[in-house]
């Protein structure tokens, strides 16, 4: 009875999980999940207007482009195609723009679930209390189903647990083919390079399960020499991938320019070759660039971050890490160190204590970097919930847990900067409406103290001159003030409309402009946290303007 009402209720939060997505989520995380594909990607193969991140400049780019075009790339071909094929007239707009991408990632966020279902029995988890726990969590909800890659590292450490634990029907274990965890391991590491994080304990205990079960130096180094073999592979059609995407490098115009030989156009390729990992870590290695992202305390993923995204499951983790410590130290340090090695430790130990090392060596190896974000632990909810699952573990806590994912859904999913996308689909209908097509307008879109706003949403072809979009960031009162008060002097042709969206927590901060509006537009929620609303304004009657984003249009 028990394992039905769990398979219901995981098949139910699947179910919200997908339709959540089509709704669709109107929460904005962090430009990251616009800016480091979809954002790229609209504008290369729809050919929009957007904004090209510093990760994709071709002096120094730091994202490889191979996922972005088969996530976001692929959806977007997709929908162009329907449209040129007139199989749907206006496939491509502001919902599509947004959802295609989400919707791709939702799908593969399910290889989480079936990650759980395979591991869950290997660890000595419930299987299907493990899944719940994973489909009720609010990063599974949120983060799981948006265009970060971090999300597609969570993806892909996932697939590395299962590879590295697999099991013969006999039950002993057996080690995977060195070549799938070769590809899966570079190609997390040319996603992020902090990959090498979350890999590192699964690889080790892979090392430990072939020397384990075989018993024979010569078998390991033959598993090792096929796992660089195939990361040399990987690793080459990942270069050779961003040299021709950066470079704009052409075979044809290779040939055709030098009339030369093979052997010299290899050359040439290789004096452009593009290593995006290497320009990835030579930038965040220097302190002084990590710095303009914002430096926190090395604690910061250990004590705010894994409490901010797993609640009581990350306590329960720390509170049970220092009593394997406590219980093992003499074990780690003396007994196995010594005898065994720390391969044969982790085959042998229990399910649980290993499981930790899975949690927390990849958490010790990001605190090292003083750039420290709450996204950057996703992946980590896999051993976390194998983890919380065993037996007579975290089961007095589930009403803390439920309240907990509800909470966190409701402020990322929809209150944290969530006027932002609604506010860019009502501008892209304005610009795109019958009017503004039979009567030419100019607009200019002024955003101030909201996140980037992804300008694909709003569906502007690149020849398309008429409208201009200005992010002032979090600019200060006085310069605010100044490039208003210097667009509205200029206010001059009968077909110009001038907008400017902030929150209602900075909108008396534009009366003192002098300048009038003609029309207000309330979009309602929306949450900054960079510029929070008063508490004793929110127990007034003025609660719905603080919590809501503006679009105010200028008057003439």
């Amino acid at each position: 009875g028990a394992a039905m009402v769990a398979r219901a209720l995981w098949a139910l939060l699947a179910a919200l999980r997908a339709g959540w997505c089509l709704l669709p989520q109107s929460g904005y995380l962090h430009p990251d999940e616009f800016f480091q594909a979809p954002e790229v990607m609209a504008g290369d193969i729809l050919n929009l207007q957007v904004y090209y991140p510093w990760e994709f400049l071709s002096n120094s780019p730091c994202r490889t482009v191979v996922f972005p075009l088969m996530t976001s790339g692929v959806t977007y071909w997709v929908i162009k195609s329907l449209q040129q094929l007139d199989i749907c007239s206006s496939c491509i707009n502001s919902y599509t723009l947004l959802v295609s991408p989400r919707l791709l990632f939702t799908i593969f966020s399910f290889i989480l679930d079936y990650s759980i279902y395979r591991l869950a029995p290997f660890w000595g988890a419930d299987p299907w209390k493990a899944l719940v726990l994973l489909a009720g969590s609010y990063v599974t909800l949120v983060f799981y189903t948006r265009t970060f890659t971090n999300t597609l590292e969570g993806l892909l450490f996932a697939l590395l647990m299962v590879l590295v634990s697999s099991r013969k029907s006999s039950g002993s274990a057996e080690p995977t083919s060195s070549s799938l965890i070769s590809v899966v391991t570079t190609a997390g590491f040319f996603n992020r390079p902090t990959f090498l994080a979350f890999a590192l304990m699964p690889l080790l205990y892979w090392a430990g399960l072939i020397f384990d079960s075989q018993k024979n130096i010569k078998t390991l180094i033959n598993n090792f020499l096929k796992f660089f073999l195939c990361a040399c592979f990987t690793a080459f059609v990942f270069i050779t991938a961003d040299t021709f995407y950066f470079t704009s490098v052409s075979l044809d115009n290779l040939y055709s320019t030098n009339k030369s030989s093979l052997i010299d156009v290899i050359v040439q390729l290789h004096d452009k070759m593009v290593v995006t990992p290497f320009n990835f870590l030579s930038y965040n290695l220097n302190p002084h660039n990590l710095a303009v992202h914002g430096s926190h305390p090395r604690v910061t993923h250990f004590t705010v971050n894994g409490v901010m995204l797993f609640g009581i499951l990350h306590i329960l983790a720390i509170g049970a890490g220092f009593k394997m410590l406590k219980k093992y130290v003499h074990q780690l340090m003396l007994v196995r160190w010594c005898c065994r090695g720390l391969p044969g430790l982790l085959v042998h130990s229990e399910g649980s204590p290993t499981l930790l090392l899975f949690y927390f060596v990849p958490l010790a190896l990001l605190s090292l970097f003083s750039h420290q974000e709450p996204r950057f632990l996703i992946p980590l909810i896999l051993p976390l919930v194998l983890f919380s699952a065993s037996p007579n573990r975290a089961v007095k806590w589930k009403l803390l847990i439920v309240l907990f994912n509800l909470l966190g859904a409701l402020l990322f999913g929809c209150l944290h900067q969530g006027g932002l996308i609604p506010c860019l689909f009502h501008l892209e209908q304005l610009i795109h409406s019958p009017a503004s097509s039979s009567h030419p307008r100019h607009y200019t879109l002024l955003f101030a103290h909201t996140y980037m706003p992804p300008r694909s949403l709003l569906n502007i072809k690149k020849t398309d001159v008429h409208v201009e979009v200005i992010d002032m960031a979090g600019a200060g009162e006085e310069t605010l003030c100044q490039t208003i008060q210097q667009r509205a002097s200029n206010f001059t042709c009968s077909n110009c409309h001038i907008f400017i969206i902030i929150p209602g927590t900075v909108r008396a901060t534009i009366t003192k402009c002098g300048v009038q509006f003609k029309n207000e537009t309330l979009i309602f929620p929306h949450l900054s946290m960079e510029d929070p609303p008063q508490i004793p304004v929110l127990s007034s009657g003025n609660w719905r303007s603080q919590l809501g984003l503006y679009i105010l249009e200028l008057n003439r």
